[in-house]
């Protein structure tokens, strides 16, 4: 095959790669809007640290239950129906929070809003994979990844914008409703894209082989990913499905534990890439900077800021992913965010305790070590964006043989999801004794990713999807 596809079949590609990667811009936005909301709707409905806790986190049981479902469906329907209603659940949940009466109801529309990001985070990867070349797999891959931190920065930009408009996010904005809700239903806009975009990509042609539409495979192969011996690669996919045989869930069964080997790897890796701790800078960090000495503005723009990091960081992954390869940059990804959690621990130890009028207790960190811990948060960050955030997305998108992957994809996400409410959850509750006993328990968790990387995760660069092995 040529190293260079021509222009027209790659921007056809690439396009579609785009398309259902919104589905991670989404899952970024909407789970970071609650970042510039939560204090003011914590003020609203009076919630204590642990109420706290479980309404920013309630979203995400809500995204393991989808990302559970969402390969039997994706096996069923196809991974296009499943973008599209995946879209529409995210334009549900934008309306109902933000005309939330109450925290319960709240709670209900972002648990929604979880199921449509758990869904997403499931087919946008295994979709662009299945649809992809193997020489730039990762690359288009790593689209999702970008997303996801475009995403955030959407939503921690539009925080900070509709905040400095009205003056705070508990004030009354446009007809007089409160800023903090204009944060939530804004996400409509892009749901609303994305569900136009999905209705317009062509399926997955692995799951039209193993659905026996061999003539409309055959056309995806050709139009959009530049296949040029297609009867051959039909051939290679439909063995490797072992198309008589229905997916299930039932396939992932092994003798360690009760799971294939290979699906163990992908569980640790979602769990690692969440038990580091990334999302308490994304869901907190607003709350976080303020505690250093920041005001309500500032902090909503260091927030921004980071942000900013994050996407200019994946970019670089997207450059390296196939040049470098997945687990030469996990590596060094471990390496750098146990050394930058590691100062942030000896910087919060430093932190005085301030009790409020309402009994609530946070850390006030003053200088040389507020500006230390800005620098180590942004360093993990970096760290983080340019090896962990994007490369668990490829890799769980394409390490998984062919017949298992939308089930294993599903099954390691739900696990992600899971890792993602627990650490989430459970940071107020942290803060509230330790900040120092966080992050020094999130480095503890990176220095495991390390050796974990090294001793049992796999490189896939430039294979095939159809050579990936049944097991390790």
């Amino acid at each position: 095959m040529s190293d260079t596809l021509p222009s027209r079949i790659s921007g056809r590609v690439i396009g579609i790669a785009i398309a259902a990667a919104l589905g991670g811009f989404l899952f970024g936005y909407d789970t970071s809007v609650i970042n510039g909301a939560v204090d003011a709707l914590s003020s609203e409905f009076a919630l204590g640290s642990a109420l706290q806790g479980f309404a920013v986190s309630i979203a995400l049981l809500g995204c393991a239950v989808g990302a559970w479902f969402a390969g039997s469906i994706a096996n069923r329907f196809g991974r296009v129906p499943v973008m599209v209603v995946a879209a529409v659940l995210f334009l549900i949940s934008a309306i109902g929070s933000g005309l939330a009466f109450g925290v319960v109801d709240l709670m209900i529309w972002r648990a929604v809003g979880g199921l449509g990001v758990g869904a997403a985070s499931v087919i946008a990867p295994a979709y662009i994979a299945e649809v992809s070349p193997a020489r730039v797999r990762g690359r288009l891959g790593s689209l999702q990844q970008l997303a996801i931190v475009l995403g955030i920065f959407a939503a921690l930009l539009t925080n900070a914008v509709l905040a400095a408009s009205s003056g705070g996010a508990a004030e009354a904005y446009w007809f007089g409703i409160e800023t903090w809700r204009w944060m939530f239903m804004a996400e409509a806009v892009p749901a609303l894209v994305y569900g136009i975009l999905a209705f317009r990509l062509p399926e997955s042609p692995r799951y039209l082989v193993h659905k026996g539409d061999i003539d409309g495979a055959s056309r995806v192969l050709l139009d959009f990913t530049g296949e040029p011996d297609v009867n051959t690669r039909v051939v290679q996919i439909r063995e490797s499905l072992h198309d008589e045989k229905n997916e299930s869930l039932r396939d992932l069964r092994g003798r360690t534990l009760g799971l294939r080997p290979i699906v163990w790897v992908g569980i640790l890796l979602s769990v690692f890439q969440q038990f580091v701790g990334i999302n308490v800078i994304f869901y907190y960090s607003t709350t976080l900077w303020r505690s250093v000495g920041f005001s309500e503005d500032s902090a909503l723009m260091t927030s921004v800021i980071t942000s900013v990091t994050n996407i200019v960081v994946t970019i670089v992954a997207i450059l390296l992913v196939d040049r470098v390869g997945r687990k030469a940059l996990l590596i060094a990804g471990s390496i750098i965010m146990t050394i930058a959690l590691g100062i942030m621990a000896v910087a919060f130890s430093f932190a005085d305790l301030v009790t409020a009028a309402d009994g609530t207790t946070t850390a006030s960190l003053e200088a040389p070590w507020s500006v230390i811990a800005l620098i180590a948060a942004n360093l993990f960050v970096v760290g983080f964006g340019a090896t962990w955030g994007p490369i668990v997305w490829v890799l769980l998108g394409e390490m998984f043989p062919n017949r298992i992957r939308a089930s294993a994809l599903a099954v390691a996400a739900a696990a992600q999801w899971v890792a993602n409410f627990a650490v989430s959850t459970t940071f107020p509750w942290l803060s509230d004794i330790s900040l120092s006993l966080a992050y020094g328990l999130y480095a503890g968790f990176s220095a495991l990713s390390l050796v974990f990387v090294i001793s049992k995760v796999r490189e896939t660069k430039g294979k095939e999807l159809e050579d990936m092995p049944d097991d390790d």
